[in-house]
C-alpha cells in the first residue's frame, strides 16, 4: 500500500549499514511482514544483502529482490504491493469465506466457515491428489505474471528459497538462478492442501518443516553481519489448548519453529566457541541478531492463515508497519554494532 510516503528522517542521511533479513511462512500471515519490509525499504542507510525466506516468506524475498532489480526499494515496495492486491483479488473466488458468526463478531478466523469445515475433515480422509487431481493453485499464474525470473537471477539482492525434500526429509535452498514459480509453490506446498511439487525429478512440500527461515547461507555466504527476523509463527501462546482444532494449531506452530529455534541455539553455541585467531567459527561469531516483534500473531488462529480478503491483508500490512516503526524507534542504533535478540538465553533453556 505504497500511499505511505517515503520516510523523511534524518537517519536518511546516515551511514549504511549492510543487513540480511530472515522471513518466515505463514499463509496470508506473510502481508505483517510485507508492512515490516515496506516501513524498512524507507530506511535507505539499511543496504538489503540478501533474503532467506519460507511459504509466504519465500513469496516477500522473491518479490522485493525481484521489484528492487528493477527499480530500487521503491521498485520492491511496488512489487509487494502489487502482488498481494492481487491475492486479495483472487481470494473473492476462493470457496475459503468467512462464515456469518465470524463477521458478526468481527473475527478473523475461517472457523465457522461452512466450506473450511468442510475441507477440513475432508482432508483427514482425503489427500489433495484426490480433491484437487489437477493441482490447480491459485498463486501460480500471479507468481508468473509478477514475477520476472530472468530478472531475478541477477538482483543485486540474494535469496535463498528453502523447500523439503519428501523423499529424504531434507531442507533443500534454492538460489536466485535456480528460483522458477515452482520453486515458490514448493516452499509453499503444505501437504494436506496441496499436491507436492516436483522439481529435477524430486518432489518437494513446505519449507517450514526443515526451516522457517533457513538461516545457516545467511551466515556463510553473505557479507553482513546483521540478520533481521520476521517471525510469522508464535514461539508462545498462553494456555493450553483443549479443542482438537487448537491442538493441532499449536502441534504446527511448534513444528514450523522447531528448526529456526534449533539454528538459533547452534548459532549461540558457536558464538561461544568461536574462535577469533584462527577464523574457526568467526563468521557464527560475528553475527549480530535482531527480531522485529510480532505482536498480533497469538491472536490470530491457525484458520485465518487462509483467510486473503483485503481486509485482513490491509490490517495485517499496518501492523506490519507499525512493528517495524517500533523496531526501528528501538533498534536502529544498535544495528551494525550490537545484536538486540538475546540467543544466548536458549542455551540457558537447555540446561
Amino acid at each position: 500500500m505504497n500511499d505511505h510516503p517515503a520516510s523523511s528522517d534524518p537517519s536518511a542521511s546516515r551511514d549504511p549499514v549492510m543487513v540480511d533479513l530472515a522471513l518466515q511462512g505463514g499463509g496470508s500471515h506473510g502481508a505483517f511482514a510485507w508492512g515490516v519490509l515496506d516501513r524498512l525499504l524507507e530506511e535507505h542507510w539499511l543496504k538489503i544483502e540478501g533474503v532467506s525466506g519460507t511459504s509466504a516468506g519465500a513469496m516477500n524475498a522473491a518479490l522485493l529482490a525481484d521489484g528492487f532489480a528493477a527499480d530500487g526499494a521503491e521498485g520492491a515496495r511496488k512489487a509487494l504491493d502489487t502482488y498481494w492486491r492481487q491475492v486479495a483479488k483472487a481470494a473473492r473466488f476462493s470457496p475459503f469465506q468467512r462464515g456469518p458468526v465470524d463477521r458478526l463478531l468481527g473475527r478473523w478466523s475461517l472457523d465457522h466457515s461452512p466450506m473450511f469445515v468442510f475441507m477440513d475433515m475432508m482432508s483427514r480422509l482425503y489427500s489433495p491428489y484426490d480433491l484437487n487431481p489437477r493441482g490447480f493453485n491459485a498463486l501460480a499464474p500471479i507468481l508468473a505474471e509478477q514475477i520476472d525470473f530472468e530478472r531475478l537471477r541477477s538482483s543485486p539482492i540474494k535469496v535463498f528459497i528453502t523447500a523439503t525434500n519428501v523423499r529424504t526429509g531434507r531442507p533443500r535452498i534454492f538460489r536466485n538462478a535456480d528460483i522458477t514459480a515452482e520453486v515458490l509453490l514448493a516452499s509453499a506446498a503444505l501437504p494436506t492442501i496441496f499436491q507436492a511439487v516436483e522439481i529435477d525429478g524430486e518432489a518437494y512440500w513446505d519449507g517450514g518443516y526443515s526451516g522457517n527461515p533457513t538461516m545457516a547461507p545467511l551466515v556463510n555466504e553473505l557479507v553482513s553481519d546483521d540478520t533481521i527476523l520476521i517471525p510469522i509463527n508464535p514461539v508462545e501462546r498462553p494456555g493450553t489448548p483443549k479443542t482438537a482444532h487448537d491442538i493441532l494449531n499449536r502441534l504446527n506452530e511448534i513444528s514450523f519453529n522447531a528448526v529456526l529455534i534449533k539454528e538459533l541455539k547452534m548459532m549461540a553455541l558457536l558464538r561461544r566457541v568461536a574462535n577469533v585467531e584462527t577464523g574457526e567459527g568467526a563468521a557464527w561469531g560475528r553475527m549480530r541478531m535482531h527480531m522485529v516483534r510480532n505482536r498480533i500473531m497469538d491472536k490470530l488462529g491457525a484458520s485465518s492463515k487462509l483467510n486473503a480478503e483485503w481486509d485482513f491483508i490491509s490490517m495485517l500490512f499496518e501492523e506490519g508497519r507499525k512493528a517495524g516503526d517500533e523496531f526501528l524507534a528501538q533498534h536502529a542504533d544498535d544495528i551494525g554494532k550490537r545484536s538486540t535478540l538475546e540467543i544466548d538465553r536458549l542455551l540457558a533453556e537447555m540446561q
